[in-house]
């Protein structure tokens, strides 16, 4: 019994001296310091990346033989903002004055059934700083049917097209789509090289569902992005260009 009780504190003494070599403190919580650079050079922040705030900014088309469609901004005001009650500011940017009182709405009228598309894009692409993890936008779908893509340029020039989700659901709702790793974000040549843009939205209509009006509206685009590389740039490096 002795013996067995020796064994036994002997392989518990060594399973816990394996446990410190993997990155385990005394109390079992990651070690940084035995971290890999992977977890270790992460600096995950959300940032904002258009609020609706400038008229004029987002624009809409769509097939002149599917129907007419036009976008504008709605307002309030400081005490009375539009948008979603449950919004909640990104705690960086909750004092800095930062305007947030408008929210962009689009009206789309039919002229046939079918599977129509229509376009909510910039009037310039949006850069997003970093490496996007995924973005994040408020939409009031009416409860249709129809299908949110998010469209993207990756840093080479690549567009891509992410699915959101559907819009079937009554009044304000945060959809969140997540930026797929094989989308190329970086150059590994270059430290300042990076990033995607924002070109704009695509919204499949339902074919049961695309007659008469429908109406939709946008507030507070977002990231999720790591910028360890934007914030640790070499400062003592030499400029490409010349």
């Amino acid at each position: 019994m002795r013996k067995f009780l020796i064994i036994a504190l002997f392989l518990f003494i060594a399973g816990f001296a394996f446990a410190q070599n993997q990155g385990q403190n005394e109390i079992g919580t990651p070690d940084a310091e035995q971290l890999g650079t992977d977890s270790a050079q992460r600096k995950i922040k959300e940032v904002s990346v258009d609020k609706f705030e400038h008229d004029g900014f987002w624009r809409s088309r769509m097939s002149s033989d599917e129907g007419y469609v036009t976008s504008r901004l709605f307002g309030g005001d400081l005490d009375n903002p539009a948008g979603p009650k449950g919004k909640k500011p990104i705690e960086e940017e909750a004092d800095l004055g930062i305007s947030d009182n408008y929210v962009m709405g689009t009206r789309v009228d039919f002229l046939r059934r079918g599977h129509n598309n229509f376009f909510i894009y910039p009037t310039r692409p949006i850069p997003i700083e970093g490496i996007a993890k995924y973005l994040t936008v408020w939409v009031a779908g009416r409860n249709f049917k129809h299908d949110l893509f998010l469209q993207i340029q990756d840093f080479f020039g690549k567009n891509y097209e992410l699915y959101v989700g559907k819009m079937n659901f009554m009044g304000w709702k945060q959809m969140t789509v997540v930026v797929p790793e094989s989308i190329v974000q970086r150059n590994y040549h270059y430290n300042n090289h990076m990033g995607i843009k924002v070109m704009g939205f695509r919204i499949e209509c339902d074919p049961l569902e695309s007659f008469g009006s429908y109406y939709l509206y946008f507030d507070d685009l977002r990231a999720v992005t790591d910028l360890f590389a934007e914030e640790e740039r070499d400062e003592d490096d030499m400029a490409d260009g010349w």
